[in-house]
């Protein structure tokens, strides 16, 4: 057996009790759990999805990453054998019957740099100062409490590590969301655009952030603007943002 660990969430986070801290409800739909497969991984394959994505992040080997949303694996499996036996992979999902199934595929092909862990929909439970690169492929506009689950994955960012989102520009209730919308709701909650750039070969387009110097407290959170007259209010400005 492959040391391949399911790693359940357990309730509560140290220094919170009964007074949780309050963040802001999204102002915009949030997309349903769609099917944890994109299209046959051939089909990615075939326009280079993985292969683009892992370029443009400059994934090295012996890189520590995480693959939030894993599904069925095809980052995960892509990831693990680029950055190598000397490299981690930590695969996350919030569908146990998910993880379950990527387990098996894991152990079938022999990744033992990869494990899993079970998630929370506010919460991805990843240990601090851990990750070089965090991807969120085709799946952030699934998140139903985006600001909280952004501000607790913060932590889990090693200095020069960065988080990588691939998504399409189309509402939020419909597997999309818009850019600058995307940018103000990492900006909210204490992160920097890093880089941006429209990417048909991944059916929509790709932006990497880093951690800014301090994050907010929850209650400091600005809640962004979710509508589209807002968002494109200004030439150069970044999405409103509003007090909760």
């Amino acid at each position: 057996m492959l040391p391949v660990a399911l790693l359940a969430a357990c309730k509560g986070q140290a220094g919170f009790d009964d007074g949780e801290p309050r963040f802001p409800e999204p102002d915009r739909p949030v997309s349903e759990i769609g099917s944890n497969q994109f299209s046959t991984e051939d089909q990615r394959d075939s326009r280079g999805e993985a292969q683009t994505v892992m370029d443009l992040a400059q994934l090295e080997p012996g890189m520590t990453v995480a693959d939030i949303g894993a599904g069925n694996g095809y980052y995960t499996v892509r990831l693990a054998e680029r950055v190598g036996a000397k490299g981690r992979v930590l695969a996350q999902d919030i569908d146990r019957d998910a993880l379950s199934r990527l387990a098996r595929r894991i152990e079938r092909q022999r990744l033992e740099n990869v494990s899993i862990r079970l998630g929370e929909t506010a919460d991805p439970r990843l240990p601090a100062n851990s990750f070089d690169r965090i991807f969120m492929v085709h799946m952030y506009h699934e998140i139903g409490q985006p600001y909280e689950f952004l501000w607790r994955m913060w932590p889990s960012l090693r200095e020069g590590g960065q988080v990588v989102v691939v998504d399409i520009d189309r509402p939020t209730d419909q597997h999309g969301i818009d850019p600058l919308l995307l940018s103000c709701e990492f900006e909210a909650v204490g992160y920097e655009l890093v880089e941006f750039k429209d990417a048909p070969q991944l059916a929509g387009y790709y932006a990497q952030f880093k951690a800014a110097a301090t994050r907010p407290a929850p209650g400091e959170i600005e809640r962004c603007r979710g509508d589209r007259a807002a968002l494109r209010d200004g030439a150069q400005r970044p999405a409103k943002r509003e007090k909760a």
